[in-house]
């Protein structure tokens, strides 16, 4: 049996970015030191995001090179460029997909089978996350194991896969020390992410509305926080963005407001139609949120966990969105999970889907609010509900249109 070698962090890293610098960019391979560097050190599809300088990154592909993992070249007649190839691969014998794998797990860390399946895209294209663990389990069952899944742990969702090249942190043990990389579910672009969101919503949504239509008979802070919305809000009307299934909409409309709901999903609308005909749903993007036909401006707009697929770096330009068509001392209400995490879900209310939630920083989103003009915020922060199956802190903030 032939053993795998055994790599630090850096080494890691550095292996990793070849890997997927060769399959993703192979008019620029093989790679000088300083192109190895940035692939280090980009901020996406990383984890952590790190900061090698180039004599770092020089010591470990030499270090490398000395366990026959890298190779040197000169491109070029005449060339005194010295690059870098990665042998690893090619000396093992890796099949495609068994090598997209590696590569991501060397690169972001400890990794549910749906996660995989969408990181690895760029690399090789799995039909669906059932080959994905398929190729996982020969991995971990060959001669010599290339991976091992991890037990779950409390608050996941899906057992997590890593490689066996070396000595890898589990996420738990450094979440407080790690930068989150909250701009990961933009790896693909915002219309992919988009496509994303709406494909799973529409999977989930009539079994998300039998399941979460009377939430809130189970929520008396909740429940408060909205009839004190309707009573913030006057006579103007009010809309929820990411409506979901409406009951969020129709709780507002029983409780005496002029209420409407808008969701990106179609599916979503459909379903929240049939429950409460009563209630005005319609299929639109917050992101381009426009003000009532009928008055100038709503008198509360609420963004109820509809903002926890968004990168961090889209907030701003969401929260103007929503800010900018509130009438003026309307008031913008938002609940969100908070933390320093953005989780997978391959797997929800019975449904396979691929899925990413951002947890957001508490102290970001009040000074996004805050940079957006509001006044008078007020915000909460409470615990989960484990008897509810909660597995994050929740913050509601309030703020008010001068």
């Amino acid at each position: 049996m032939v053993e795998l070698p055994v790599l630090d962090g850096v080494e890691q890293r550095v292996l990793g970015s070849l890997l997927e610098k060769e399959i993703t960019v192979p008019g620029s391979y093989p790679m000088s030191i300083n192109s190895v560097r940035a692939a280090c050190n980009q901020t996406s599809s990383r984890e952590p995001v790190v900061d090698f300088d180039e004599e770092l990154v020089h010591r470990t592909l030499r270090a490398l090179k000395d366990k026959d993992l890298v190779a040197l070249t000169w491109q070029g007649a005449g060339s005194r460029v010295v690059k870098y190839v990665q042998t690893f691969a090619q000396r093992r014998g890796i099949a495609p997909d068994e090598r997209a794998l590696l590569t991501v797990l060397l690169l972001r860390g400890p990794q549910p089978s749906g996660a995989l399946k969408t990181r690895t895209e760029r690399l090789h294209r799995f039909s669906d996350r059932t080959e994905v663990e398929a190729c996982l389990a020969r991995m971990a069952g060959g001669e010599t194991p290339m991976v091992r899944e991890l037990p779950r742990r409390p608050g996941q969702q899906d057992n997590r896969w890593i490689h066996l090249l070396g000595p890898v942190m589990a996420p738990e043990a450094t979440a407080g020390s790690m930068p989150v990389d909250r701009e990961s579910v933009l790896d693909a672009g915002p219309e992919a992410r988009d496509d994303k969101v709406r494909a799973a919503y529409a999977a989930v949504a009539e079994s998300y509305a039998e399941q979460l239509s009377d939430e809130l008979a189970a929520l008396p802070f909740e429940s408060w926080l909205l009839r004190r919305v309707v009573e913030l809000s006057g006579n103007a009307p009010v809309i929820e963005v990411g409506t979901g299934p409406g009951h969020v909409a129709a709780f507002l409309a029983e409780a005496g407001a002029d209420a409407t709901g808008l969701d990106l999903t179609p599916e979503m609308v459909d379903e929240a139609r049939r429950r409460y005909p009563g209630v005005s749903y319609q299929v639109g993007d917050l992101r381009r949120l426009v003000r009532p036909p009928t008055h100038d401006g709503w008198g509360a707009v609420l963004a109820w966990y509809s903002l926890i697929h968004l990168a961090a770096s889209e907030l701003p330009a969401a929260m103007a969105s929503l800010a900018r068509p509130l009438r003026a001392n309307g008031w913008l209400v938002l609940a969100l999970h908070t933390g320093a995490d953005v989780r997978t879900v391959t797997d929800w209310f019975g449904h396979e889907i691929d899925l990413d939630f951002v947890l957001h920083d508490r102290a970001a989103i009040l000074a996004v609010v805050e940079q957006t003009g509001l006044v008078d915020i007020e915000w909460y922060h409470r615990g989960p509900f484990t008897a509810r199956g909660e597995t994050t802190e929740r913050l509601y903030v309030l703020a008010r249109k001068p």
